[in-house]
């Protein structure tokens, strides 16, 4: 895939457009009950997650869920009652 850097703002051939973000204050309580350096930095987390194909972040789930540690996106599903 080629991507070109401009003005902050990835370019794919495939003519998507993303932001990069430099800086975010989306920083909140989190109730993920695994403990890393991106605790309570929703955007780095979200980010680090999908980079990583690590699945959903925790903090989607119920409680319940997140305990389990499953983070599929079918486990996100049954949480939510979509299955």
């Amino acid at each position: 895939m080629c991507v070109i850097i401009q003005k902050q703002k990835i370019l794919f051939i495939m003519e998507k457009e993303y932001t990069i973000v430099t800086k975010c204050s989306n920083n909140r309580p989190c109730p993920c009950t695994f403990d890393c350096p991106r605790h309570g930095k929703c955007c780095e987390c979200v980010a680090h997650h999908r980079d990583n194909d690590e699945g959903v972040p925790g903090c989607f789930f119920s409680a319940e869920a997140e305990a389990t540690y499953d983070r599929s996106i079918e486990a996100l599903c049954r949480d939510r009652g979509i299955l």
